[in-house]
């Protein structure tokens, strides 16, 4: 399965990452689903799409999944009850919830739903940290 990965000695901070994925998803959809850890520069974080998600575990509705076929955690927001306990069991702290979108949760969904089908984030990043790799599952 593949995986989004950063190399934080390349990475300078531009967030280019964060408006390729704002831009691949569309006008309407105006923040980005990639979080951001400050300590002292800024540097993306991404969802880790866990082997066992303790956001799949906790939502009790069986709108954040787990696809055993790609390996990705997999969000359905028509079955979301709005109530975060995936955003708060995250150990990562990268899913946040979009205040804007009637209370929905962003997360990471690897540029799927979008037309180029490939994530914009690897794309886009002017000094090549971030990657797209094959790593093996647990």
């Amino acid at each position: 399965m593949k995986r989004i990965k950063i190399d934080r000695k390349k990475c300078i901070g531009c967030l280019t990452c964060t408006t390729a994925c704002i831009v691949s998803h569309g006008s309407e959809d105006t923040r980005s689903r990639i979080a951001i850890n400050s300590e002292g520069r800024y540097s993306p974080i991404f969802c880790r799409h866990c082997d066992r998600p303790e956001c799949v575990y906790t939502c009790m509705t069986g709108a954040m999944r787990r696809d055993n076929e790609s390996g990705l955690v997999l969000y359905d927001k028509s079955r979301c009850a709005s109530c975060f306990m995936c955003i708060m069991a995250c150990p990562y702290g990268v899913l946040k919830m979009d205040h804007l979108n009637n209370r929905e949760v962003m997360k990471c969904d690897m540029c799927r739903e979008t037309e180029s089908g490939y994530p914009q984030c690897v794309a886009k990043c002017p000094m090549a940290a971030i990657t797209l790799e094959e790593v093996d599952e647990i």
